[in-house]
């Protein structure tokens, strides 16, 4: 089974989405036999590229929300992390930048073998950390802590080697009807927009195997049964000489 994730690296409900989903693939019977592949949904062209500014002050300059509401939605954010193990879980006292670095740095990983480690990682950072994932630095520094080469990784985001990806992606999840992140597709199928709760996810993802996987309906027979050593014959019926 194919598991595609879209998210925003900043999006709070992103970040807690890949926890649920996580969470769901644990508990699932099949979860050995998932594959799980992040996928960029960049939302944050608005920001400049390099910098960063609070939580608080983009929720009133660019969402437009006054001081007596701005906290409202990150505390829920954070108070439902918190429920779910999640912790420590930073929205409000954050910061938010432009990640379009951030997405192509997610994609050099990808392209390594690293897509689910480079993506937990980032959001560990970033949430769990309250670090920067906005500047070349920081994201040279997480390259060294999941064994990438650090000059070529450099050399990535110099020379924008996996923009053209990134935006792929991006147009993938709109066709398949994205309004937002995060998103989630299964075997290109079913999709479920919004970060869904662990039990949602599990019932989706028992829903979309069964549907795939049919069982097969075994009748009793009374005939001999084969198995991995052999075949046995009932004791009812003589054995042929």
């Amino acid at each position: 089974m194919k598991v595609e994730l879209w998210s925003e690296i900043t999006c709070p409900w992103c970040g807690l989405g890949s926890h649920r989903l996580d969470m769901a693939l644990e508990r699932f019977e099949h979860g050995d036999e998932v594959e799980l592949i992040h996928r960029s949904l960049p939302l944050s062209d608005h920001l400049s590229v390099g910098g960063g500014v609070s939580v608080r002050q983009a929720l009133r300059q660019h969402h437009g929300l006054a001081d007596d509401s701005l906290e409202a939605g990150p505390r829920h954010v954070e108070a439902l992390a918190a429920r779910e193990g999640l912790v420590p879980y930073t929205v409000l006292e954050n910061e938010v930048g432009n990640t379009r670095w951030a997405h192509e740095f997610l994609a050099h990983a990808s392209a390594q073998g690293k897509n689910r480690a480079a993506w937990d990682r980032i959001f560990r950072s970033y949430f769990g950390e309250a670090r920067s994932v906005f500047t070349v630095d920081a994201l040279l520094d997480l390259a060294d802590e999941l064994g990438l080469e650090r000059n070529e990784t450099r050399r990535v985001l110099d020379d924008g080697r996996y923009r053209q990806q990134v935006q792929d992606e991006a147009r993938q999840a709109q066709r398949l009807g994205a309004t937002g992140a995060p998103f989630l597709v299964i075997d290109g199928h079913y999709a479920v927009p919004g970060a869904q709760g662990t039990d949602t996810l599990l019932r989706t993802l028992r829903q979309a195997w069964d549907e795939t996987h049919p069982s097969l309906a075994v009748a009793d027979s009374g005939e001999g049964v084969c198995g991995p050593d052999g075949c046995a014959v009932p004791a009812t019926r003589p054995a042929r000489a």
